[in-house]
Parts: C-alpha cells; structure tokens; sequence
C-alpha cells in the first residue's frame, strides 16, 4: 500500500532459526515487547519483534502495566558465543536446534498462559488460525461462532497447539499476510486448512477482502460522481532538487540511476528525470553498472549520473563511491546535499553537523570523502541557480569525457529544517508579459498552475526559490518580498 515491496519478514525468522513475535494491536505492541525480551533472556537468542503497517499506524488507548528495571549482567568474554568463527558455529548449531525445540514447546504451554498465544473456543464448525493485523480483520469477518487461534509467537509455531485446535473444529481456515508462511508450515505437519487458495497472494488483506474471498459477500457501496484530484506525491516547493532534475531533463542522452529519497521523485512528470531506482546505496552502483555496459556495447552518445542524497551518502553511498573510482566507472556520482535526512523525518546524518540527539558535532564533508577517494575535479553548486547547475553538469560532462573522474555536490538546505532561518520570498506573475508558453509548468512546482489561460502562482505554497523565474523565456515572473 505505501512502499516499493510486499516483503514478508517472517521469512527471516526462520532463515536466522530465531524467535519472532508479533502483536495485532496497540495494546499488544505495547505489552509483547517485554514478553519477547523475557523470551530473549530465557531462551538466550534474538527476537524478531515484527509489526506490519496497519498495526503501525492503529492507534488505541493502552493500559501499563508495572515497570520493572532490570540490572544487566556483568561483562563476561565469551568468544565461542561472540565470535562468529567457522569452528565455534559448528560447535555452536546443535544449540541452536535445541533452542527452537524448547521455544516450541513455550509455545504450546506457557505462551498461552502468558496471553502471546490466545485459543477462543466459540464453535466447533469454523476455526480461524491468524496472527497479526490479520487476526483483527478475521474477527470483524468471520460470524460470532467462529473459534479462534491467535499467535503472537509465530516462529517457531506451536504445532501441538495448532493441532490441537485444528481438531476441534470442522473447518480450518490460515488467515495471513503477505505469503503462506503459517500455511506452508501447517499444511506441511498434515494438518489440512484453507488459506491463499482463497485469499490471494497478492496485496494486503482488509476486511473487504476478506468477506468477499472467504464469505462470498460483496460489500455493497455508493459511488459519486465528484471525482477527487489527483494528487500524486511531488517534490514540495523550493526543493533544492528541483533545480538539479530541470537541468539533467533537458539533454536526453544523460541516464539517470537515482537512489532512495525525495530525490526519487525526479522520475515524475514533468521532471522524467529518473531512469533505475533499485535500493538504498544503488544510486551508484547500478550506474557504475549502466556505464560498464555502455562502455562495453561501445555506447559513446550516453553519459551516465548516479545521484543520491547526502545521509544516503553516508548511509551506504561511499563504498558505491569508492567502487566507482576504483574500477574506472565512466560516470559522474551526484550527492544532492540538503543538510538533512528530508524524506523519513529530519533526522540529522554525518554530514549535519548534528548528532541524532540535535548535540553538535564533527561535520564530515562530503567534498573531502569525495576527494580522498581519488574524484576530481569535483563541482559544488547551489541547485537553485540554474546557470551555474547547467555549468557544473557541463564541466563534469567535459571532464569525464577527458578521462577524468568528476563528481558533483549539490548543496541547499531543505527549507522544512526548523533551525535554519530560511531566505523565504514570493513568485508573482505579470500575466501582460506571459505568452501562455507553459515552460515554467515543466519544473514541476506544485505552486504553479495555468488560470484563465496564463501562468498562476498560488501565494500559499511559493516560497520564491525563482526556478521557475529563471526557465520563464519571456521574464513574466518576478521575485517579490514575502
């Protein structure tokens, strides 16, 4: 529903064979955090605490209970445990099977004593195996007489529970998302259920859903015939990226492999400006990719930018970076510094100059990194001087052309940062001077739209970083103090 994936986390539980527990509710969120360290302590292994998005974004009042401080035990050097060699795994794989069958047989007793794990018995015709947001939407679904198996401890799964319940009841349905991992596992002990045959493996679960694959019964709906605006997520106004994308979209020849953040946004209309987005840190590497397959198909009308953000950078950019220059990569390696982690909170990164706490600290310089790995020459602009971007993309075009390796740094502060006073003004339009043209349209500012034939700038969202004034060929927008 909200990222690029439907990735199933389970899997890793029982790839890792350790522990995993899930919570269906705000509630359980809550309580089962200190049942799975408990769990962690007892069985001395990791705990996969898993929450989907639903349950992330649910809401409730809770109940605390007591607080209870634990004092950690004192250090004590344990290389066989801690240090990972290929002779103390050996030693070390039979403990970790052993683990998993006593986590089981928790599973089946003192997990349902403890509330993790949670038999409803209200029929004998109908039962319902769920865990997770899942178990929330069954509930809602199934009729009143429906029995109940909800698991909190889902790996390992408490199969003498399950058959148990499964024994009880005439009709055994798996209720899950994304994958069958429940239903594989039980199908697997012989025990027979319904599951994705009927549900689908394809896309979130909802009530909705549920109803019409499991009861056969449609939700009936009004429909109107308003329809909402469309309103696709765009880069916001005065984003110092915008700048950057404008000026790579207007040469058709450059190839783009962008990264994860707002930045990805370039790929949208009208910008179209982003050609590869794999992963976190893929901004480089799949360019350095792109570039040896270009060099290698004798491609020589291609250049190819690899572009990411400044915390990316930090975060998993530089060994991509470092991998560009050591296997000669024909490419040039973009960083759109805006001082700040903008898409997943504003969180500071190496290169703020802010620990996560908001304290002061070293500020690592992007430039230098660059520059000790062996880039040069390296360009530094300010994204929103369209002049001076289209001269930094042209010199490092001409560099790398001249066997050079170039890099270019872009560096403009998101104006959402809070602590930083912002140079904030206003775009107007003189609508005698506009021909209607629409170019400035194709910066793509969520401020901009056309009203009764001519250029309009909504004075609620422009914050005046004259983009658009600067690609205006007939000078119809002008800056004005705000």
């Amino acid at each position: 529903h909200s990222s690029q994936n439907e990735q199933d986390n389970r899997h890793f539980a029982r790839a890792a064979k350790v522990a995993m527990v899930e919570p269906s509710d705000a509630q359980e969120s809550k309580d089962f955090v200190k049942i799975a360290c408990d769990i962690s302590e007892k069985f001395d292994t990791p705990v996969i605490f898993r929450t989907t998005t639903r349950v992330c974004h649910s809401k409730s009042m809770v109940e605390f209970g007591e607080r209870v401080e634990h004092v950690a035990p004192a250090y004590a050097r344990n290389t066989r445990k801690f240090v990972a060699a290929p002779a103390h795994a050996y030693l070390n794989h039979p403990i970790v099977e052993e683990r998993l069958k006593k986590l089981e047989a928790f599973g089946n007793t003192e997990a349902v004593e403890m509330g993790l794990n949670k038999v409803e018995l209200n029929g004998s015709k109908v039962g319902v195996i769920t865990a997770s947001v899942s178990y929330q939407y069954a509930k809602e679904v199934f009729p009143e007489d429906t029995s109940f198996l909800k698991l909190g401890l889902t790996y390992p799964l408490p199969m003498d529970l399950i058959r148990d319940f499964a024994g009880k009841v005439e009709k055994l349905y798996v209720i899950e998302e994304l994958d069958p991992f429940m239903e594989d596992q039980i199908k697997a002990a012989g025990i027979k259920c319904i599951g994705k045959e009927l549900t689908g493996l394809c896309y979130e679960l909802n009530t909705e859903l549920l109803r019409e694959r499991i009861l056969g019964v449609k939700t009936s709906s009004k429909t109107s015939d308003v329809a909402p605006a469309k309103r696709p997520p765009a880069l916001c106004p005065g984003c110092p990226h915008r700048g950057f994308f404008y000026t790579l979209s207007q040469n058709k020849n450059y190839v783009v492999t962008g990264d994860i953040g707002c930045y990805t946004l370039g790929f949208a209309p009208p910008l179209n400006c982003m050609d590869v987005c794999l992963c976190m840190g893929g901004g480089f590497t799949a360019g350095m990719g792109v570039s040896k397959s270009f060099e290698r198909e004798g491609v020589t009308d291609k250049v190819v930018f690899g572009v990411m953000g400044d915390s990316t950078f930090f975060h998993s950019g530089m060994t991509g970076a470092a991998e560009v220059v050591y296997n000669k990569g024909k490419m040039i390696p973009c960083v759109l510094d805006n001082r700040i982690t903008g898409m997943t909170g504003h969180q500071d990164n190496p290169g703020s100059g802010y620990t996560l706490m908001g304290e002061p600290t070293v500020m690592i310089s992007v430039e230098k990194v660059l520059e000790a790995y062996g880039f040069a020459p390296i360009f530094t602009v300010d994204p929103q001087d369209l002049t001076a971007m289209k001269k930094a993309v042209d010199d490092a075009v001409a560099a790398l052309k001249e066997g050079k390796q170039p890099a270019i740094v872009t560096r403009r502060p998101c104006l959402l940062i809070k602590r930083m006073k912002h140079d904030i003004a206003m775009c107007t339009v003189n609508t005698d001077k506009c021909r209607s043209c629409k170019k400035c349209l194709k910066v793509g500012c969520p401020a901009i739209s056309i009203e009764n034939g001519k250029a309009f700038i909504d004075r609620t969202q422009c914050v005046g970083c004259t983009v658009c004034a600067q690609v205006c060929p007939f000078g119809a927008i002008e800056k004005e103090a705000k």
